[in-house]
């Protein structure tokens, strides 16, 4: 398997925006940098504990995590969202078709990605307004594929634009997503990035989001996808980190585990309220 790019281990939560114009400087000097914004206790208890009972997972969630706002992180180094980002400013959104419910096939060359089918929902509420629904709200959703690689950057799939794309909040505030399970990579814990767009027409550059964030996949889910031959090495690298270790959810992640149900045969559910102040 060729070798893929590796993120920079991003750390700073709440100012992700500089990160995203650095380009090739921030992928030399992230190692270097210490956490700067450590967030507030979050007094939520026990929160996205995954439950392995036999071949089927599901997490439990506070009720409490609906009207927190969720934190804001990096977009990383490959968010194809019209940032410099890795010495490039490639933008996947504008493309003919990116505004679709399934992330799996590519746009442009047909091919569809490998993996354990993920249906994704992120809730749009407002921390504002007793956290009514955000209808009408985007959100995009980008994360890499089942061997760990990131479309349009990495060289093995260069060619290739799926795992990314763009959906309009319902009535519900809801944006629904089908996927797969990412991979896990060296310095990471496995992951989903996602931007958040006032609307729909807007969700073109990253100039006009409002807030970008990034998912944590629950362990014991990740546990049984990696035991399949399309996550490669996934399964040693996740047992190399932890989630206290890793350089975004280390300063507390309680508001970006979702809940979780499925399992790694017939795929998974995952559902996360996103906390908007507007």
């Amino acid at each position: 398997m060729t070798e893929p790019i590796r993120p920079y281990p991003a750390d700073d939560h709440d100012h992700h925006d500089d990160l995203n114009n650095l380009g090739l400087q921030a992928d030399a000097n992230m190692l270097s940098r210490s956490v700067l914004d450590r967030r507030h206790v979050l007094g939520l208890g026990l929160l996205g504990i995954g439950l392995l009972a036999g071949n089927r997972v599901q997490a439990a969630t506070s009720a409490d995590a609906a009207c927190t706002p969720i934190p804001s992180e990096t977009a990383g180094p490959y968010p194809a969202d019209g940032s410099v980002a890795s010495g490039q400013s490639l933008n996947v959104l504008t493309r003919s078709g990116v505004v679709r419910r399934d992330l799996r096939r590519s746009l442009g060359t047909g091919n569809v990605a490998p993996g354990v089918p993920l249906t994704l929902t992120l809730k749009l509420v407002n921390t504002n307004g007793s956290c009514a629904p955000l209808r009408g709200y985007a959100a995009y959703a980008w994360h890499c594929t089942a061997d760990g690689n990131y479309s349009m950057y990495s060289a093995p799939v260069v060619g290739e634009d799926y795992l990314r794309g763009v959906q309009v909040g319902d009535a519900g505030g809801n944006v629904t997503f089908q996927t797969i399970v990412p991979g896990c990579y060296p310095g990471r814990w496995p992951h989903i990035h996602f931007e958040v767009y006032p609307t729909l027409a807007s969700a073109t550059n990253a100039r006009s989001k409002i807030q970008t964030s990034q998912l944590a996949l629950p362990q014991a889910m990740c546990q049984q996808v990696y035991t399949q031959a399309a996550y490669g090495s996934s399964a040693r690298f996740l047992a190399q980190t932890s989630l206290s270790r890793d350089n975004i959810f280390s300063d507390g992640y309680a508001a970006q585990l979702p809940t979780v149900t499925g399992n790694a045969t017939k795929g998974y559910s995952a559902t996360l309220t996103v906390g908007l102040a507007r």
